[in-house]
C-alpha cells in the first residue's frame, strides 16, 4: 500500500513538473482604465519616479522604504533605486523611452528576494475628457514564475497591483489637474467693467 501511495505521489511530483515546465517563457499582464485628467498631466505623474509615492502601489508596502534617485528629474535616464522589508526587496527601475502624453517605457530591475529584469510600460490615449491609460509589465518566466502563472497566481496578484496603481493615479491625476486649473484662473487677469 506504501508503494502504490509513493508512486502516486512520483507521477503526481513529474506531471506538475511537467505542467509547470510547458508553461509560456515570457509573461506580460496588463491592466487599463480611463483617468479623468489629460493626457500631459497623466505622463507626468508617470514620468518623474520622484512623483511615484502619490500613487504607486508599490511605494505602500513598506512605511521606511529607501529611496535614491539619479540621472535626470524626469523622461529618459531617469532612475530610481528603491531597497526596503521582505515584501517590497530591492531593485531598480530606469525610464528607457518615453513620449509626452502617449508612453513611457521602463527597465525593471529586481535584486531581491530574487534577481530579474522585466519591462513595465504604460501606454496613454487620449479621450474626449479622459486619458485611458494601460499599465503592463512583462519578462522572461522563471520555473518559479511559471508555477505562479500555471495556476493563476501572478496574473491575479500582479494585476491586482496594477489595477489599485491606476485607481490612484486617478486620484492623483485629478488633483493635479484641478491645481493646475485653479492656478491658471488665478493668473488669469479679471478685468473691471467699463465706467
Amino acid at each position: 500500500m506504501a508503494k502504490r501511495i509513493a508512486s502516486a505521489v512520483v507521477v503526481l511530483i513529474a506531471g506538475l513538473i511537467v505542467f509547470i515546465a510547458t508553461r509560456p517563457d515570457s509573461f506580460h499582464i496588463s491592466r487599463s482604465r480611463p483617468i479623468q485628467a489629460p493626457p500631459e498631466v497623466v505622463h507626468a505623474l508617470i514620468n518623474n519616479f520622484s512623483k511615484w509615492p502619490q500613487w504607486s502601489p508599490y511605494e505602500k508596502v513598506d512605511p521606511n522604504l529607501q529611496r535614491t534617485y539619479d540621472g535626470p528629474a524626469e523622461g529618459v535616464g531617469a532612475g530610481y533605486a528603491w531597497k526596503g522589508n521582505k515584501n517590497i526587496g530591492a531593485g531598480r527601475m530606469t525610464i528607457v523611452a518615453s513620449n509626452p502624453g502617449e508612453r513611457v517605457t521602463i527597465r525593471l530591475e529586481f535584486i531581491e528576494p530574487f534577481a530579474a529584469v522585466n519591462q513595465a510600460e504604460f501606454i496613454l490615449a487620449p479621450g474626449t475628457t479622459t486619458t485611458h491609460v494601460t499599465w503592463s509589465m512583462s519578462g522572461p518566466n522563471t520555473f518559479l514564475g511559471k508555477a505562479m502563472m500555471g495556476f493563476g497566481l501572478m496574473e491575479s496578484f500582479v494585476g491586482k497591483q496594477l489595477e489599485q496603481g491606476l485607481t490612484d493615479l486617478d486620484t492623483a491625476a485629478r488633483e493635479e489637474a484641478l491645481k493646475a486649473t485653479q492656478s491658471a484662473q488665478a493668473e488669469t487677469p479679471h478685468l473691471s467693467p467699463a465706467p
